[in-house]
C-alpha cells in the first residue's frame, strides 16, 4: 500500500469522536472512492491518508512522502491575483524547479486548457478553475493524488467530462488516487473498489469491487454492471444507515 488507515480514530475535543475505529488503503495505480452520510468522517480519512492531520488513536503508514502527494479540495483555491499557468507552477516554483512554467503549460495541456495559462480564475469558468486546480496538482507528478469532492460544485456535465478527464490524466502516469464523493454513480464510474463508511463516527459498512476496466469502456454508464454496481453501493449505504 502507498498509504494506509489502520484502525484509526479521531476526537475532537468536545464534539467527541469524528471517526473510527476506520481502516483504507490505496495500492499503487489503484482508484479507491470513498461514499457515506454528511459528517461521517469522509474528509476526515483524506487528510490523514495526506499526512495534513493525525488520528487520536490507530496508525496511519505511507510509503511516499510530502512532495509525492497532491491533494485537491472542493474548491479550487487559486491565488486570484495570479494566472492560470502561474497557480499551476506555484508548487514547482517553491520546490526550485527551473523550467516551472514550462511543465506547467504541459500541466494545463494534460486537463484540456491548453493556451489558458495567462487566464486569470476570474477569468475560468468553475469547470475551467478546477482543472487548473487539477494540474496543479498533477504537475508535481504525483504517487499519491487525494480528491475531496473535487466537482461537487459543478453541473452534472461539467462533472461527468471532468471525471472522464481524471481518467485520462490517471491513465498517463498511474498514481494511486482516493475520492471523496457523495455521488454514488460518479463513485462507481471512477473507481476500481467503492468503500462505503457508516453515519459518524465513520466506519467501514462496505466494500464494493467494479469489474471494469479503467478507464471505463464505451458505453459502462448502459452497462448492467455499472447498475449492478451502482445498486449494491445504495444498497449498502441503505442498510449502514439504518444500522446506525
Amino acid at each position: 500500500m502507498i498509504a494506509e488507515l489502520r484502525s484509526v480514530e479521531v476526537d475532537y475535543g468536545r464534539r467527541g469522536r469524528a471517526l473510527g475505529p476506520f481502516s483504507l488503503g490505496a495500492a499503487p495505480g489503484e482508484i479507491v472512492a470513498v461514499v457515506g452520510p454528511s459528517g461521517c468522517g469522509k474528509s476526515t480519512a483524506l487528510r490523514l491518508l495526506g499526512g495534513l492531520e493525525q488520528p487520536t488513536r490507530g496508525e496511519v503508514r505511507r510509503t511516499v512522502g510530502r512532495g509525492e502527494t497532491a491533494v485537491v479540495f472542493q474548491a479550487p483555491t487559486l491565488a486570484p491575483w495570479a494566472s492560470a499557468g502561474a497557480n499551476v507552477a506555484l508548487p514547482l516554483e517553491l520546490a526550485g524547479v527551473a523550467d516551472a512554467r514550462a511543465r506547467a503549460d504541459a500541466a494545463l495541456e494534460r486537463v484540456g486548457l491548453s493556451g489558458h495559462g495567462d487566464a486569470s480564475p476570474a477569468q475560468l469558468s468553475g469547470g475551467m478553475a478546477m482543472r487548473v486546480s487539477l494540474a496543479r496538482a498533477l504537475v508535481t507528478d504525483p504517487k499519491l493524488l487525494l480528491l475531496d469532492e473535487p466537482f461537487a460544485a459543478l453541473d452534472a456535465l461539467t462533472r461527468r467530462r471532468l471525471v472522464e478527464d481524471l481518467h485520462r490524466v490517471w491513465d498517463q502516469t498511474r498514481p494511486a488516487v482516493v475520492f471523496v464523493t457523495h455521488d454514488v454513480e460518479e463513485a462507481v464510474y471512477l473507481a476500481g473498489r467503492v468503500v462505503v463508511m457508516t453515519p459518524g463516527p465513520g466506519r467501514t459498512a462496505a466494500e464494493i469491487a467494479v469489474d471494469a476496466p479503467l478507464p471505463r469502456p464505451e458505453g459502462f454508464r448502459t452497462s448492467l454492471g455499472f447498475r449492478e454496481a451502482v445498486a449494491a453501493v445504495e444498497a449498502a449505504l441503505a442498510l449502514a444507515e439504518t444500522a446506525a
